[in-house]
Order: structure tokens, then C-alpha cells, then sequence
């Protein structure tokens, strides 16, 4: 199934499968994509799956759309092609396409790295990033879902409501980092407000986000 890893700077925000036949992009609460940034037109791109094929089409944009640094209206996605959108990169992956000629799609990962620019880089297939052995976990300190505890067993888990504050937390090998990705309120950690700059974890670190406190555990 084809799919979409949405980054700014490097760093992984989300990843959305592709499981309908139209999905909209744009800063406005109703899209299948909220990018809550004003580079953002309202109703930005549309994806269209047609069979096997998928088309992505500018929705006549403020500041347009582009595929592989060309600004596109309308352009048929290969496997790998590179999306741009405002400061967000959005990379198509259809690993469908490989299947067909027997080859293989190389690894997504922003494992290891340090840095946004760091985290731009692929990760040699020669040299495998090291697994973290630890079971992270953040656990929900107040309001309704107060006690529940979620597992971060994904490269990028990502905590808050579109439009509201979003915050990512990323796995890298050496332990996680958080940082702001959107919305209106910004979250903190241990008080201090965060940005789009990723901060390492320490475990007991203190999380809010809008209204919701949470605690980061290390394992």
C-alpha cells in the first residue's frame, strides 16, 4: 500500500497510508493531512489513487506544489519521489512498484542522527543502526486518559490534536528526542517551552501538552 512520510528539517512528523482513493493536504481541520502552518494553503494537494497509479495535484496553491524540485499541478508518483510543500518534505513510498520488478526500496530511517541535518542523510546499508535495548514509555499524568502509558515503539510517535499542539518524539539510537511539530499552543518540557529544535529525553522528564501532563520513562 502506498504511503506518505511527512518530515520538516529532517526530522519524521508522521507517516499516512494512502488506503482511499482521494486524500487532501492542507492547513484547514477538515483535510486528511493537517499541516497547521501558514506556507500551507488551506485546501493545498490532493492525492488521487487510481488503480495502482497515484497523482498528486495541486489545488491551486498559494505557494504551490513540487515533485523532485520541479512545481507540478498535476504529476504521477514514482516509489522514492520527493514532495515538497511550504518547509515540509513529504516522501512517496510504494514499495508495490518494487514488487513488480524484484528490487528493493532502500531503508527510511532517521535512526542515529543528531541533528536536522544529520537526520537528512540515509543510513548506510552497509552499517545497520544499532537497536536502543529499552523499553521507553510516556504515561499520561492528568485528565481523562490519566494512568494510560504509551509504548514508544515507533521511530516517530507522535502526541497532541491537529490544530491544537502536536509534539514527535523520535527514536534514535543512543535514546529519544521531542520536539514542537504544530499548533497554536506550544508544549513543554520540565516548563520550558519547546520549539521545532529536537531536546533529548531524560527519563522522569515532564511533558504538557495542551492541558494534558505527561511523564517520560526511559525503561
Amino acid at each position: 500500500m502506498p504511503k506518505l512520510i511527512v518530515s520538516i528539517d529532517g526530522v519524521v512528523i508522521k507517516e499516512v497510508q494512502l488506503t482511499k482513493d482521494r486524500t487532501t493536504l492542507g492547513r484547514r481541520p477538515y483535510n486528511d493531512i493537517v499541516i497547521d502552518n501558514l506556507a500551507i494553503s488551506g485546501e493545498h494537494a490532493l492525492f488521487q489513487v487510481t488503480g495502482k497509479q497515484v497523482y498528486l495535484e495541486d489545488l491551486n496553491s498559494t505557494n504551490g506544489s513540487y515533485v523532485n524540485g520541479k512545481v507540478v499541478k498535476k504529476q504521477l508518483l514514482q516509489n522514492g519521489d520527493a514532495i515538497e510543500v511550504g518547509k515540509y518534505q513529504i516522501k512517496f513510498v510504494d514499495l508495490s512498484a518494487n514488487e513488480a520488478t524484484g528490487t528493493i526500496a532502500p531503508p527510511i530511517s532517521a535512526a542515529g542522527a543528531t541533528t536536522p541535518a544529520a537526520l537528512a542523510g540515509q543510513a548506510s546499508s552497509s552499517t545497520p543502526p544499532v537497536p536502543v535495548e529499552r523499553h521507553a514509555a510516556i504515561k499520561v499524568l492528568s485528565g481523562i486518559a490519566a494512568g494510560r502509558e504509551v509504548a514508544l515503539t515507533k521511530v516517530v510517535t507522535t502526541l497532541g490534536k491537529p490544530g491544537v499542539a502536536i509534539a514527535a518524539i523520535t527514536r534514535q539510537n543512543d535514546g529519544f528526542v521531542i520536539h514542537h511539530v504544530e499548533g497554536a499552543q506550544t508544549p513543554t518540557l520540565n516548563g520550558e517551552l519547546l520549539s521545532a529544535v529536537p531536546l533529548t529525553l531524560k527519563d522522569g522528564d515532564l511533558i504538557e501538552l495542551a492541558g494534558t501532563q505527561m511523564q517520560f520513562s526511559a525503561g
